[in-house]
């Protein structure tokens, strides 16, 4: 029998992938926005930025790390696949460059039909463009 790591005789040591960086690069329930309460409580606040791939809405939030909700309409992306790929997106732009935002900062990213178009890396640079508007980069990213 094979161990975990072996691939038709390929060492474990291959198949492991290289992180990017030593901090956790999860996405853990405490990192989403997960109640209708705080996507509302986001919302009533009304501020935000629109993009061509997506619409930040902001708000501060109670928590120590930033936190993100992702929505994809059927109204826009009427095909599951579609939606579920929007979603993707978005959620991989935030995960990678969330230690750029402020904590207790509570996003929500709204997918624009421009976005089936667009690749991670299109995605990733307006987010980041948007916050930086919005005013939520800490303070040392502001400036690059």
């Amino acid at each position: 029998m094979r161990d975990v790591g072996e691939v038709a005789g390929t060492p474990h040591a291959d198949l492991t992938p290289i992180r990017e960086s030593e901090t956790d690069q999860g996405f853990s329930r405490q990192q989403r926005i997960v109640l209708n309460s705080d996507y509302q409580r986001v919302f009533a606040r009304n501020r935000r930025r629109a993009g061509r791939y997506q619409v930040l809405w902001i708000d501060s939030g109670s928590s120590s790390t930033p936190r993100v909700g992702v929505i994809a309409s059927k109204r826009t992306f009427r095909r599951a696949v579609d939606r579920a790929r929007a979603k993707r997106l978005l959620r991989e732009a935030f995960r990678l460059n969330r230690e750029r935002f402020d904590p207790h900062t509570d996003c929500v990213l709204v997918a624009r039909r421009a976005i089936m178009d667009a690749g991670r890396h299109a995605v990733e640079r307006e987010l980041l463009e948007l916050a930086r508007h919005c005013g939520v980069l800490r303070r040392s990213e502001e400036g690059a």
